[in-house]
């Protein structure tokens, strides 16, 4: 399988808002498109892949303060790209499923391990080792990428589902944990997710979201050269957009932090906004001294966002247009 820039370009639907549903028209632009058809490959929709600063046309909303692609590929159209994408950052999901597990262990106080822990866009499914450390006893991995699951341990394999998330293959309040990692930007409906996630936790459940943060000063500093800016984006959030996001999914007790990242020098390397030589011959000389490897924790504007469904169950209430 391959991802066709075709089937990727042709055909874009015009979007609302997916936080609060308003029209473009309550909309500022914020980049223009992007979109080179030719550099358009199988990693073009893989996880922690070299920056292509490629990305549809991106407005803010006036209201929530969502960065989205005002037009983009359908629900499907994404959900084969994902199938088809390659995967070859293994050492970075290690370093990454370690900084989200220590970050996240000391949210969940008071979150009961009865249920399940669901994880969105698992990849390697890495991250299920950190939820079987946290004490959750029934782990669910959900992946769509053909070659990240292939690439996932042995032991982990079985946890994972291949496939796109979908609410109706869990019982509702079956969950205690749903997380989402660097996926949420993926995704064509945040809302959809965010709501479907509250009906299938328990009562004191809790929904943890690591995304960028585009008002991050790097991201502003850097602006169409930041990593951030890549045609997997469907949507950019901020602490504002995703409280609103949340808030109006029905979550209560919403904790938004920044989150200090730590991955090997070669990985920060590849994320320069260089020429592409310069960049493999920094990665080089770094190897070559012996400190390509060295960890580094850089907080590169990613926030932790984690959020309780109430004890007391309410009807979330939903976006007006």
């Amino acid at each position: 399988m391959s991802t066709d820039a075709t089937s990727i370009l042709d055909g874009l639907g015009g979007r609302s808002c997916p936080v609060c549903t308003a029209p473009e028209s309550r909309a500022t632009p914020f980049l223009s498109a992007s979109v080179d058809p030719a550099r358009i490959g199988t990693f073009s929709f893989a996880s922690r892949k070299l920056p292509e600063y490629m990305s549809f046309r991106l407005v803010r909303c006036l209201g929530c303060e969502t960065v989205y692609a005002a037009e983009a590929p359908s629900a499907e159209v994404l959900a084969h790209a994902y199938a088809a994408a390659d995967y070859d950052s293994a050492e970075e999901a290690v370093h990454a499923a370690r900084t989200y597990g220590e970050a996240l262990g000391s949210k969940l106080d008071g979150v009961g391990r009865d249920g399940a822990a669901l994880e969105i866009g698992t990849g390697t499914g890495i991250f299920l080792r950190e939820l079987q450390r946290l004490g959750f006893g029934e782990i669910i991995g959900i992946e769509p990428s053909h070659a990240a699951v292939d690439a996932a341990p042995p032991e982990l394999r079985d946890l994972i589902r291949v496939g796109v998330f979908n609410p109706a293959d869990h019982a509702p309040e079956s969950l205690s944990l749903v997380t989402c990692f660097q996926t949420l930007e993926h995704v064509p409906d945040p809302s959809a997710l965010t709501r479907a996630a509250y009906d299938l936790l328990s009562p004191g459940g809790a929904i943890a979201f690591v995304t960028h943060d585009y008002r991050a000063p790097i991201n502003r500093l850097l602006r169409r050269r930041s990593p951030i800016i890549d045609i997997e984006h469907m949507q950019l959030f901020c602490g504002s957009s995703l409280h609103r996001l949340l808030s109006d999914g029905g979550f209560e007790a919403i904790d938004i932090g920044a989150i200090r990242n730590v991955y090997p020098l070669r990985y920060w390397l590849r994320l320069l906004p260089v020429p592409a030589r310069l960049k493999a011959a920094a990665i080089a000389g770094a190897d070559a001294v012996g400190i390509g490897g060295r960890l580094i924790g850089i907080n590169v504007g990613n926030l932790l966002t984690v959020a309780r469904k109430p004890l007391r169950q309410t009807e979330p209430p939903r976006s007006a247009t």
